[in-house]
C-alpha cells in the first residue's frame, strides 16, 4: 500500500512538474531517469574501458600506482552533453550525479571493471565550497556507483585542506600548481593493501585526481584506479 501511495504521489507531482531530459529538455517517459533514451544512446561515449593503455590511463602513467582508469563520455565545450555536468555542478541536480553513476556502473560491471575494487573515494571538495554548493558532485556520482556495485564509499579518510581557485581558466601548469599538496590522508590504515577507486566528475589534465591519489600512494600495498564521468576532448 505504501509503494502504491508513493507511486501515485510522484505521478501527480510529475503531472504538474514534468521531469525533463538534462540534455535535450524532452519530457522523460516512465522508466527514464536523468536523460532520455535517445540522448543516452547518442552520448559521446569514450569506450576507453574496452581499451588497455587508453588515453585516460596514459594521463597517470608514472604518477600513481595505477591499475586501470576510464571516463564515460567526451566533454566538448559546444556539446549539448555539457549540460549534464553544468546541471550537476551548478544547477543543484545532485540526483543527476547518482543517476549517471548508476549508468556507468551498470556498463562497466559487464567487463569486470570493479571486480577487485575494495573501496570508493570520491574526490573531496573543500568544506567551504561544499557548503556553498550544498553537496559534492563527485560524491553523488560515487554514490550511484556504490549502489550498483555494493562497494563501500569512504568520504572521511581523505580531506581537502586548502580552498583553491577554480581550475576552469588556468593553464595546464597552473592547474598542477594550484592543487599541489591540497589533500590530506587522515587514516592510512583504512587503505593498506586495498584497491581504491577514485571517482571525479570531469578529467582535464588529471591534476586534481593525481593530487588526490598522491595522498594515498605512500600507503603500503595500495592500488589505485580512476573513474570519471567525463573527459575533456582534445
Amino acid at each position: 500500500m505504501k509503494n502504491v501511495v508513493k507511486t501515485w504521489f510522484f505521478s501527480f507531482v510529475h503531472l504538474f512538474f514534468p521531469r525533463q531530459c538534462a540534455v535535450c529538455g524532452a519530457i522523460l517517459q516512465e522508466g527514464e531517469e536523468g536523460i532520455c533514451m535517445k540522448c543516452n544512446m547518442d552520448m559521446p561515449r569514450t569506450n576507453y574501458h574496452l581499451r588497455k593503455d587508453n588515453p585516460v590511463e596514459r594521463m597517470f602513467w608514472g604518477k600513481i600506482p595505477l591499475e586501470h582508469a576510464t571516463s564515460c563520455f567526451f566533454y566538448h565545450k559546444g556539446s549539448d552533453f555539457r549540460r549534464i555536468l553544468h546541471q550537476l555542478k551548478y544547477g543543484g541536480r545532485k540526483d543527476l550525479g547518482e543517476v549517471m553513476g548508476r549508468f556507468m556502473a551498470a556498463e562497466l560491471s559487464a567487463i569486470g571493471f570493479f571486480s577487485d575494487v575494495d573501496v570508493i573515494v570520491p574526490v573531496p571538495l573543500h568544506p567551504r565550497k561544499q557548503k556553498m554548493r550544498g553537496y559534492n558532485q563527485s560524491e553523488c556520482i560515487a554514490r550511484g556507483v556504490s549502489v550498483v556495485t555494493g562497494i563501500p564509499m569512504d568520504t572521511a579518510s581523505v580531506t581537502r585542506m586548502r580552498h583553491t581557485e577554480t581550475q576552469t581558466r588556468k593553464s595546464s601548469y597552473e592547474r598542477w600548481e594550484n592543487v599541489d599538496g591540497i589533500f590530506c590522508l587522515r587514516r592510512a590504515d583504512a587503505f593498506a593493501g586495498k584497491h581504491v577507486l577514485i571517482i571525479d566528475d570531469v578529467l582535464t589534465t588529471g591534476a586534481t585526481t593525481t593530487a588526490c591519489a598522491d595522498a594515498l600512494k605512500e600507503v603500503e600495498g595500495v592500488r589505485i584506479s580512476v573513474l570519471t564521468l567525463a573527459v575533456a576532448a582534445s
